[in-house]
């Protein structure tokens, strides 16, 4: 069945549409045209933007959920809920925990994978265990250790082949060879949680690795004698930096510096987002961690370090327009195209174009979020 979708404008890879109608053939995306057949079945959606459904490349949880509860109806809620934030692709994300743990959660995801009806799981994020404890953020240091292909392999078998991505710290011993095994298989690397030297993190990127996880945050900052993870993030080309904004993790000028350094074709805007999002503040629960949610911000009880976010990734592409730092197309393409090439499901998601799933959003004029539609169909309503 062919409709068409009418809007001021289409966000498009590389450009905007202007005003116009786009095929829907069937649940995938068609042609854009300048005007519709006499009688052709038309979704009016005048006075407003379409753009491709929003990827979350790093999210933990969200409506009550935890990746790391090892639960399907988990997994279920956090699909359903994340539509209401625009999101349709994702990969859930890990913590740092135990080898058995982490098998079953793997398990459980690659189960489901295709049976929720909500925002579709396009893989997994490994982020750890194969961390260091200086700047350990709110992963659990008991669970650090050394990176092994025979753990890895195990977790992918469980997986199904779904893990897309892994996290890990460049000094840890043997990572070089771990990095360039796992990335001639397809699985993304990225570099976080870390300690390391400039040095340290450019041999693991001539190794393979290319996403920063969370810019700025977990890592060793720049100093003028030893420029650190961060000097790697802005120096290194041709890698991706993860970007939380929601202006508690990093700064808006921080935001602004790390987009001129890197050019906003490589910084993916994530939520890293943990259970409470789309939740009241209170208590939670961060894999084996309380966490307090005050104000729109999550900290782990003990030390008062950021515990994730309860950011939605609509309002980080109105954060970072509001702080004139990105145009709504950079944004945009911040939370679709740029992420999902950084975890290598560009050919899954992130942009319309002809032949891909009909995956995308309606929005006002100021961003706001007015409907989400899965392939083709609508699946939220604001």
């Amino acid at each position: 069945m062919t409709r068409y979708i009418k809007a001021d404008c289409f966000y498009y890879p590389d450009h905007v549409k202007e005003s116009g109608y786009l095929e829907l053939n069937d649940g995938k995306f068609g042609k854009w045209v300048s005007s519709a057949p006499a009688d052709a079945d038309i979704i009016d959606y005048s006075g407003y933007q379409i753009a491709p459904g929003l990827v979350d490349t790093h999210i933990h949880g969200f409506a009550g959920a935890d990746v790391m509860d090892n639960s399907a109806e988990g997994l279920h809620k956090m699909s359903e809920g994340l539509l209401s934030t625009g999101v349709t692709s994702f990969l859930p994300t890990t913590l740092t925990s135990t080898f058995e743990h982490l098998e079953k959660v793997s398990a459980t995801i690659a189960a489901v994978a295709d049976k929720v009806t909500g925002a579709k799981i396009q893989g997994i994020y490994f982020e750890g265990p194969y961390f260091t404890e200086e700047y350990k953020g709110a992963q659990n240091p008991i669970y650090m250790k050394n990176p092994r292909l025979d753990e890895f392999e195990a977790w992918q078998k469980a997986a199904n082949g779904l893990i897309k991505k892994i996290a890990l710290a460049p000094e840890r011993t043997g990572v070089a060879d771990f990095v360039s095994t796992v990335t001639k298989k397809g699985v993304t690397v990225a570099l976080g949680h870390s300690n390391g030297t400039y040095q340290e993190a450019k041999e693991i990127v001539d190794a393979g690795a290319s996403v920063w996880v969370h810019a700025y945050n977990g890592m060793r900052g720049l100093t003028h004698r030893e420029p650190g993870m961060v000097g790697a993030v802005y120096n290194i080309p041709n890698t991706y930096a993860e970007l939380i904004c929601d202006g508690h993790h990093v700064s808006p000028v921080a935001c602004e510096i790390l987009m001129k350094q890197k050019g906003h074709d490589h910084v993916a805007m994530i939520t890293d987002c943990m259970r409470a999002g789309g939740s009241p503040d209170g208590d939670y629960m961060l894999g084996e961690f309380p966490v307090i949610v005050e104000n729109g911000i999550a900290r782990l009880k003990s030390s008062g370090n950021l515990a994730g976010s309860i950011l939605k990734l609509i309002d980080a592409i109105k954060n970072v327009v509001s702080w004139g730092i990105a145009s709504p197309q950079e944004a945009i393409r911040m939370a679709t195209l740029v992420a999902a090439t950084s975890a290598g499901i560009d050919h899954l998601c992130g942009q319309i174009k002809e032949g891909y799933a009909a995956d995308f959003i309606v929005l006002d004029q100021s961003l706001e979020l007015y409907a989400t539609y899965l392939d083709g169909k609508k699946a939220f309503q604001a």
